[in-house]
């Protein structure tokens, strides 16, 4: 899916609650014959060329993959707790998007049982640790709709590029969550923000655990031998990165707010009851951020709070997940920066990794808001205590948020200075004008990618202004900007330094104390 797409790739499914999927003869019927005619338009076609084994990211080469465009993941994952055993039914419907001789999926780890491609048998190989290379029985002509089914089991690997991710396992169950990537740890995948799909998953676990994903829960069935599954919807395109599921002993509080959005919290019963008042003030958050960047971008709000000690948060659309630690006190600013991601990360996704910090930086901005409505600081004040406090010499400012290398892909930069961009863009254009800008940034790239170049030409088109010379000092001078103000650390509310320690610990940070 390329920068931009506004209509979201959707696919009808009707699902029950014991996770089957309900189709009607005729739609069977349809399948079929949609099935019969794609594989004898694709055994018409020539040789084909192979598709390319990454999605073309500057930063991670062979992430994602290119030749096709997801639709639609079905996902039926069964996972045992006690020998951390995953048997998968992976069912992808996707359309090729030149002449394909092959393809590839990213798959890590699991041992395949069987691979078809439109029920036909495919011959695959598997190549760099990553790549799952797939030869369909004949050529797939552009514009074709194949449909992949894999089976696959075995116990997940854990990716620790920059975060332990993938399939983690907790004492009482597992999460399947990271970032940049996760997703192939647990189901063959398309794993870029490029390609976002829409999703079905059922997971069938103990009937002693619940199993918690993201978007719409759909209900829970009876699996037999002592399991029940637990199904899940996801209507809206999401980038593989952002489906999890936790499996555990949560308990789950059910709510709608005023506006129709169904919010769904699953927290550990061992973390405090600080966690929960926390997630309590999901609706007023949301409610406060719909108010500074629109209409929040979809049906299901919540989170997922685990005992285990993950040592970050993360935007899993619709359903962050928390450290329980992070809740300590009651503390509203990390859910203030999931729940902003929603709108910068999740509906609106990075077209390349490199752009990092129109994630970070502005979910930050969104926690300095909230800073405000709270009446603790302005985010001027905050910019102001960040950028007075952080020497110029520091090796803070030689990490460049608009390019911070893979490296330092969660460097404490890219969020706070990425945050400070953004307020030295809004005191330049002025409020009104500045909140259009991330409106109107919303609204054109719903449900699509987007670049550092777009947004700063969305920026200069908003506004009337040239502003190459604000962009490059911000987030590509190693060097330290000029500051505006100086906030002291005693014009500094103590919930204001608990939020920057807060970002000193989930941030990569380098060789930098603030001292507060």
């Amino acid at each position: 899916m390329g920068a931009g797409r506004a209509d979201p790739k959707r696919r009808s499914t009707s699902r029950s609650a014991t996770g089957g999927r309900r189709r009607s003869v005729a739609a069977v019927v349809t399948l079929a014959v949609l099935a019969v005619v794609s594989s004898t338009v694709a055994f018409a076609g020539g040789a084909g060329t192979p598709g390319s084994e990454g999605i073309g990211d500057s930063y991670f080469p062979l992430y994602g993959n290119g030749g096709y465009d997801v639709e639609h993941y079905d996902l039926n994952i069964r996972y045992s707790p006690r020998s951390d055993r995953l048997v998968g039914e992976a069912t992808i419907t996707a359309q090729a998007t030149m002449d394909l001789s092959r393809f590839n999926l990213d798959f890590v780890g699991l041992a395949i049982d069987s691979l078809t491609v439109d029920d036909i048998d495919a011959t695959w190989t598997r190549e760099q640790g990553h790549e799952l290379v797939i030869t369909p029985p004949a050529p797939l002509l552009q514009g074709t709709t194949f449909v992949v089914r894999v089976t696959y089991a075995g116990v997940p690997k854990r990716f620790s590029v920059f975060i332990a991710g993938g399939v983690v396992e907790t004492d009482d169950g597992a999460l399947f969550i990271g970032e940049p990537e996760s997703a192939a740890a647990w189901f063959p995948v398309n794993d870029h923000p490029k390609d976002k799909a829409t999703y079905g998953i059922d997971l069938t676990v103990p009937d002693r655990l619940k199993a918690i994903s993201n978007g719409h829960f759909l209900g829970k069935a009876p699996a037999g031998s002592g399991r029940t599954t637990w199904s899940w919807e996801v209507t809206d395109p999401m980038a593989s990165y952002l489906a999890t599921a936790a499996i555990g002993r949560f308990r789950i509080d059910r709510r709608v707010t005023d506006g129709g959005i169904r919010v769904l919290d699953a927290i550990d019963p061992r973390a405090s009851n600080d966690a929960r008042r926390s997630l309590q003030k999901e609706e007023r958050i949301v409610r406060f951020l719909a108010s500074q960047f629109g209409p929040y971008p979809f049906g299901d709000v919540g989170g997922i709070v685990d005992h285990h000690r993950l040592g970050y948060a993360l935007e899993t659309q619709t359903r962050p997940v928390y450290d329980s630690r992070f809740l300590r006190g009651g503390v509203t600013f990390v859910v203030a920066h999931e729940l902003a991601h929603q709108w910068f990360g999740d509906v609106v996704s990075v077209e390349d990794w490199q752009h990092i910090w129109l994630n970070e930086g502005f979910a930050t901005y969104a926690e300095w808001l909230w800073a405000g409505r709270r009446g603790l600081a302005t985010p001027q004040a905050i910019a102001s205590f960040y950028c007075g406090t952080i020497p110029a010499g520091a090796g803070y400012w030689r990490v460049l948020p608009g390019d911070p290398g893979a490296a330092r892909l969660f460097d404490n930069a890219v969020y706070s200075r990425g945050a400070m961009t953004l307020q030295a863009l809004r005191r330049t254009v002025g409020t009104a004008t500045f909140f259009e800008i991330l409106r109107t940034w919303v609204v054109d790239r719903s449900n699509g990618t987007g670049t550092t170049d777009q947004f700063k030409q969305l920026a200069e088109t908003v506004s009337g202004m040239q502003l190459d010379a604000l962009f490059d000092e911000w987030l590509f001078t190693p060097e330290k900007p000029a500051c505006v103000g100086a906030a002291r650390s005693s014009e500094i509310a103590p919930e204001i330094r608990q939020l920057v320690r807060e970002l000193e610990r989930r941030g990569a940070q380098r060789g930098v104390s603030l001292r507060v």
